[in-house]
């Protein structure tokens, strides 16, 4: 049994080691566009923008999150907010503040039906930028505040460097210890699932995409076939980003704290509850890749805090190690996470709980026979045929 601890030990160290090593060698190529470097001047030449904002029943979060974009510095830009269906008063303060903005600043669209073969969201963002002509569109939430200058910002970087997509990491609210544990653990996992300075290199499989701010070129949205070609897809943003990648087109993604804010959910729980959407989604709808990734998660972020204490004398400096190099990555992804590295001690609650909410994500998806999204329920049959 021992050698069990010496190799898992000394496996987990090297494993952890990679994303440490690749952080240190190309996290700072990452730019950030809080720089002055990125501030355009007033004369600045700036493409025009549609920002579109899709909404069903966001009455709490929405005006603030409008009126920020209301308020944005950006020389030709308009809002397209679209009410998917609400029944709360989303419609209504979508309406008023239409009315006391400038003329055409914001534009209100109301879905009153959804058309068979839609998401609700997916519908929204593809009738809202149907809806104009502009060079650019950016693709947000409605829970989404914005900086006056980001969007000055955003659009300079693009032109500058001269890309077709561009992410900009979202900076989330974190008011509880239980949001800072789920909400940093997903992006220190990312480190193996995304290597986020390979997203610009066009020879890469890398690819990204954020909901609260997916920036693209009209010519390359239309080039992808728009959202209808993404119309059954539930974790629509990730996948926006991989049609681009795959159409040869010029991604990349940069930092900019404090541009782009949201709390992205309440406690602990609200996380869990938010990822029954999209978990089982992300993992394609299929059992097998569901549990081997519960499996590995246990084995990356479990096993390196459980063998420390369990292994036999010197095995377990293997695990030492691993728990060093997690707590790198935790130190690294702080820059953006704004989460204390002393988080990575709850590595491995925070993985257990995301193997809860990946097994009742799919469980909940099985048992209801589809997925129900702000009210609309989506047959798992259909959604698994669009993703097969």
């Amino acid at each position: 049994m021992i050698w069990f601890y010496w190799i898992s030990g000394l496996a987990l160290g090297l494993i952890w080691f990679v994303p440490v090593f690749q952080a240190i060698l190309h996290f700072s190529s990452l730019a950030d566009l809080t720089q002055p470097e990125w501030e355009a001047s007033d004369n600045a030449a700036l493409p025009s923008l549609m920002i579109v904002v899709p909404a069903r029943n966001e009455e709490a979060d929405l005006e603030p999150a409008l009126r920020s974009l209301l308020h944005l510095n950006y020389p030709n830009y308009q809002v397209v907010a679209v009410n998917d269906r609400s029944t709360d008063s989303t419609g209504e303060i979508m309406e008023r503040l239409a009315r006391e903005a400038p003329a055409n600043r914001l534009r209100v669209l109301h879905v009153r039906d959804l058309p068979a073969g839609w998401l609700g969201k997916t519908h929204a963002m593809w009738l809202g930028a149907q809806h104009g002509d502009s060079g650019w569109i950016l693709f947000t939430d409605a829970d989404c505040a914005f900086r006056p200058d980001s969007a000055r910002r955003a659009l300079h970087y693009a032109i500058k460097v001269g890309v077709d997509h561009l992410v900009l990491f979202p900076t989330a609210h974190l008011r509880t210890l239980g949001e800072r544990m789920m909400l940093s653990f997903p992006q220190v996992m990312a480190t193996f699932a995304m290597r986020a300075w390979k997203i610009r290199d066009p020879k890469a499989k890398d690819h990204i995409g954020v909901g609260a701010f997916n920036l693209v070129r009209r010519t390359a949205y239309v080039a992808i076939g728009t959202y209808e070609k993404l119309r059954l897809e539930v974790v629509d943003d990730i996948q926006l980003g991989a049609a681009i990648k795959k159409a040869g087109l010029h991604q990349d993604v940069v930092f900019g704290p404090g541009l782009v804010t949201l709390r992205w959910a309440v406690g602990a729980a609200g996380v869990i509850n938010n990822l029954e959407k999209n978990l089982f989604a992300f993992l394609r709808f299929r059992f097998t890749v569901v549990v081997a990734f519960c499996a590995v998660l246990a084995f990356l972020c479990v096993w390196p805090f459980a063998g420390l204490a369990l292994g036999p004398g010197w095995t377990r400096a293997g695990f030492a190690f691993a728990v060093a190099m997690i707590a790198a990555v935790y130190s690294f992804t702080a820059r953006y996470t704004r989460v204390s590295p002393l988080f990575f001690l709850s590595c491995p609650i925070s993985a257990l709980l995301f193997i809860f909410a990946v097994l009742r994500s799919a469980f909940v998806a099985v048992k209801d026979g589809g997925i129900t999204w702000r009210g609309t329920k989506y047959p798992l049959a259909e959604l698994r045929q669009k993703n097969s």
